[in-house]
């Protein structure tokens, strides 16, 4: 990922800034941002072409940032288009007001989900009041940083300690948003909840019973948003979507195959079971592996895999199929895996599979 900013793409920056901007110098940029490109990761390579901007570019804060507005839309909305928004981040903090409307624009072409954040630190009920205004936006790009900006455990983003401690300032903007058609905005609304969901599992759940879950928009958000919360069989959550009950099931099976495969290789798990009981069951199943980690250690990640209804004596078979593989953000290790089928929040049976070398 980090070698979307190589060496053609700011010769390409160069060239667009140089035609719009006569005065800006390529030569400059270019220096600063090839020299020790090879050393630097996404995020400071994204940092370092803000910082080099700002050194090639001619005039004022604000001079450099219009310059940047009739620069963005080359970049296309995509992760490229983030850095002029962390130069309005870095440079602007004390012109706030000129400095969020620019983000408000720049967002329509990279997001300035990240850039944001420092006013937030800054001046969180001030910066708050704009990113409300923003919920009402008519472009799908600024209501959705209305939302994500402020996600108090934003991945690679500052996090905000102020709302992780009490998140409740955010909540008018999730409301004027809990029902937007644009799916883009309802997952960044989901994961806003998701993230409050980790300090404040009471707050979702209370947003969530209060908010009209007979639209579909806002059933969706209210569905992903309390992920976490499912996954982890909290009561109240499950209970919102008919599966509060445990689980009556005869007939229970459940095996992961094969037993013993190499680092790439994939698992195939299959659970078969049969509603028991006088009435119709909503269930939610998932699964557990229970990763081995150095000095035996264990780490455990639960899978969303199905949300069914059951009848009395109706069988119900499932198959899924996972494979084995590193991640930037997780690392496989050799020796036995336990995995257990979780149903409406218990867990109820288990096997295994051993990693080997050969």
């Amino acid at each position: 990922m980090k070698n979307w900013f190589n060496a053609d793409r700011y010769r390409a920056i160069a060239d667009n800034l140089s035609r719009i901007e006569p005065r800006f110098d390529a030569r400059r940029f270019l220096r600063l941002c090839l020299d020790g490109l090879d050393e630097r990761e996404l995020m400071d390579r994204l940092r370092q072409t803000a910082v080099a901007f700002d050194a090639a570019a001619p005039g004022t804060f604000r001079e450099k940032t219009v310059l940047l507005l009739r620069h963005a839309p080359a970049t296309g909305h995509n992760f490229i288009g983030i850095w002029p928004c962390e130069f309005v981040a870095r440079f602007g903090l004390d012109d706030p007001e000129f400095s969020l409307n620019a983000l408000r624009e720049l967002t329509c072409h990279g997001s300035a989900e990240f850039a944001v954040r420092p006013f937030l630190v800054n001046d969180l009920s001030g910066t708050l009041a704009v990113m409300r205004r923003w919920a009402d936006d008519a472009d799908e790009h600024v209501r959705r940083l209305a939302s994500e900006g402020c996600r108090p455990r934003l991945p690679w983003g500052l996090r905000l300690q102020a709302l992780v401690a009490d998140p409740r300032p955010t909540l008018p903007i999730l409301e004027k948003l809990c029902s937007d058609p644009s799916l883009y905005v309802r997952k960044s609304v989901a994961n806003h909840l998701n993230d409050i969901a980790k300090d404040h599992p009471d707050v979702v759940l209370d947003i969530a019973e209060a908010w009209d879950r007979s639209d579909a928009y806002t059933a969706w958000i209210v569905r992903h948003g309390l992920r976490t919360l499912i996954k982890k069989g909290h009561p109240r959550a499950l209970a919102l979507f008919g599966a509060g009950e445990k689980a009556r099931l005869d007939a229970l099976n459940f095996t992961c195959s094969p037993r013993r495969i190499r680092l790439g290789d994939a698992i195939t798990l299959s659970a078969t079971f049969t509603g028991a009981g006088r009435k119709r069951q909503s269930l939610i199943v998932d699964y557990v592996i229970h990763y081995a980690r150095p000095g035996e250690r264990v780490s455990e990640k639960v899978f969303k895999w199905a949300n069914l209804e059951l009848a009395p004596g109706e069988t119900a078979s499932l198959t899924k199929r996972q494979t084995i593989r590193d991640f930037s953000t997780r690392k496989h290790h050799l020796g036995k895996h336990r995995v257990e089928l979780q149903i409406n929040g218990q867990r109820l049976a288990e096997d295994a599979f051993t990693i080997s070398s050969h």
